[in-house]
């Protein structure tokens, strides 16, 4: 992280760090699906430490659950403070999870290949992943009811 990164309180900003996050798991959406995918919805980030100017940054992507077309992407961000030697165990500066939606040429929906979780952690994650699927399913359908209720 350089300097052009930095916020009014002398880290980088959540900003930099939310774009940043949209990439990562942008390349993985792409990757698993073999062509275009675009960020339909970004579910959480929560920012658990503050990410200074100078360190050094580490990105894990990895995708959690697959529906037809669109698929969550999971992203853990770690940093290697600049100031503390490189033994020392990597912070954990953020985590998030992404909605992407794989697309054809003209911008549909495309179909993308089933994930298949391999192992106890990665069905927690499927698990977990249609858990904030049903939610955000629920909220959007609550929202629409009150808003058809107001007129």
């Amino acid at each position: 992280m350089t300097a052009v990164d930095v916020n009014l309180y002398g880290t980088v900003h959540g900003g930099v760090i939310m774009k940043f996050i949209d990439d990562v798991a942008g390349a993985a959406a792409a990757r698993h699906s073999g062509g275009t995918a675009v960020t339909a919805s970004i579910d959480e980030i929560v920012f658990a430490e503050p990410l200074r100017v100078g360190d050094l940054v580490h990105a894990f992507a990895q995708v959690n659950w697959t529906g037809h077309t669109s698929m969550e992407v999971g992203v853990r961000l770690v940093a290697e403070r600049w100031d503390q030697v490189p033994e020392s165990e990597p912070v954990v500066v953020a985590t998030a999870y992404l909605v992407f939606v794989a697309v054809d040429a003209e911008g549909k929906p495309r179909p993308l290949p089933a994930v298949v979780p391999d192992s106890p952690q990665n069905e927690g994650r499927w698990r977990e992943a249609e858990i904030r699927r049903e939610h955000r399913l629920a909220r959007r359908e609550a929202i629409q009811r009150h808003r058809n209720h107001k007129h």
